[in-house]
C-alpha cells in the first residue's frame, strides 16, 4: 500500500477537506503524494501547500494513479468523470466515489469500469463540510471485497470516523446516503417550522434551541444552530455549508427512488418545495449562496417574517 499512488477529483466543499486528510496520511505513511484536479484547479492551493500535486486534468489524474477518490457535484459529472478515467485506462485500478447519486448511476457507473477492466467502489458520506474537514465522515462502502479492502487504510480515522459495510452491490451503498438524507431534511423541515413558530408565538429561538439540545441531542442541535447562527443564508460572499442546489438534487433522487418502490415521502416532498422556493428568492435577489437548511427562509416569508433573521441582516448590513 506504501507504493501505491492515490488520485484525487473534485474539491467542492467535501471534497476539499477530504482530501486534505488523505494527504495528511499519504505524507505521515511515507506514500507518494496525492495526485489531485478540479476544474478550478487553484481551489485546491491549500491541499497543494500540504504536498499534494495539481494535474491539469482527470486524464492525467487517472494515468499516473493506481486508486482514484472523486467527490463531485452530480450524476452527470460523475458520468463524464468515468467516461474520462475509463478513456485514460482504468484496468486493473480501483475508482472510488464518494459523491451521492442515484443507485441507478452506481450500477451503470460499476459496468462500465467492471467492462474495462477497474474496480467501481461506491463509497457516500455522511456529514457537512466542517466534519469532512475533521476527518469525521461517515463512509458507506460497497464494491468488490478485494477492491474495498485495499481503500479501507484511507478511510477510518483518516477522512472519516467510521465505515458502514454494505456488501457488493453498489446501489445498496447509494440507497442508505439517500436515506440517511431523508432523515437530514426532514429534521431540517421540522426544526425550521418550529423555530418559526417559536418567533411567532413568542417562546423565542434561544429556549427552543436549549431544549432541542437537551431532548434530542448534539446532532439536532447542531441543525438547529444552522438556523440560529445565519447559516441557513450565508453572507453574499461566503459559501454554503452543503449548497442547496445539491441539496435539491439529493431530495429528488430520494423521491424517484421513493415512487419506483411504490410509496411517498411527503414531508421531503414539502422540504424540496420549500428549498426551491428559497431558490427562486435568492435569484430574485440578484443571487446568493444558500445553505440546504435555507427552507427555514422560505417558511419564515410564508408566516409573515423576513426571509433573514436579525442577525443575519445584522451581518450582511441590510436594514
Amino acid at each position: 500500500m506504501a507504493n501505491l499512488q492515490v488520485g484525487w477529483i473534485g474539491l467542492g466543499s467535501m471534497g476539499i477537506g477530504m482530501s486534505k486528510n488523505l494527504q495528511k496520511y499519504l505524507k505521515g505513511a511515507g506514500a507518494p503524494s496525492l495526485v489531485y484536479t478540479n476544474r478550478t484547479l487553484s481551489r485546491g492551493e491549500s491541499l497543494k501547500e500540504l504536498g499534494a500535486i495539481p494535474v491539469e486534468t482527470v486524464t492525467e489524474v487517472g494515468k499516473k494513479s493506481e486508486i482514484i477518490f472523486s467527490c463531485v457535484s452530480n450524476d452527470a459529472v460523475l458520468q463524464e468523470t468515468a467516461t474520462t478515467l475509463i478513456a485514460a485506462g482504468i484496468k486493473d485500478k480501483i475508482y472510488v466515489d464518494c459523491s451521492t447519486v442515484h443507485p441507478d448511476t452506481s450500477v451503470k457507473i460499476a459496468a462500465q469500469i467492471s467492462e474495462a477492466g477497474g474496480q467501481f467502489v461506491a463509497a457516500p458520506v455522511f456529514g457537512a463540510s466542517p466534519m469532512a474537514e475533521a476527518g469525521k465522515l461517515i463512509f458507506v462502502v460497497a464494491g468488490p471485497s478485494s477492491a474495498t479492502e485495499k481503500i479501507a487504510p484511507y478511510l477510518k480515522d483518516v477522512m472519516g470516523r467510521s465505515v458502514i459495510s454494505m456488501g457488493t452491490e453498489v446501489s445498496k451503498s447509494s440507497l442508505l446516503k439517500i436515506a440517511g438524507n431523508i432523515c437530514v431534511v426532514s429534521f431540517m423541515e421540522v426544526l425550521s417550522e418550529a423555530h418559526v413558530f417559536a418567533e411567532k408565538t413568542g417562546l423565542g429561538s434561544d429556549i427552543l434551541e436549549t431544549m432541542v439540545g437537551d431532548m434530542f441531542g448534539p446532532v439536532l442541535e447542531s441543525y438547529s444552530k444552522r438556523l440560529t447562527t445565519g447559516a441557513y443564508a450565508p453572507a453574499p460572499d461566503g459559501k454554503a455549508g452543503f449548497d442547496v442546489a445539491l441539496a435539491m438534487k439529493d431530495a429528488r433522487h430520494a423521491l424517484n427512488c421513493a415512487k419506483a418502490a411504490g410509496t411517498r415521502l411527503e414531508v421531503s416532498e414539502v422540504a424540496l418545495a420549500h428549498m426551491e422556493k428559497a431558490s427562486e428568492f435568492a435569484a430574485e435577489q440578484g443571487g446568493r449562496p444558500l445553505d440546504s437548511s435555507s427552507m427555514y427562509g422560505t417558511i419564515r416569508r410564508d408566516a409573515g417574517l423576513d426571509f433573514f433573521t436579525d442577525l443575519c441582516k445584522e451581518r450582511d448590513g441590510r436594514k
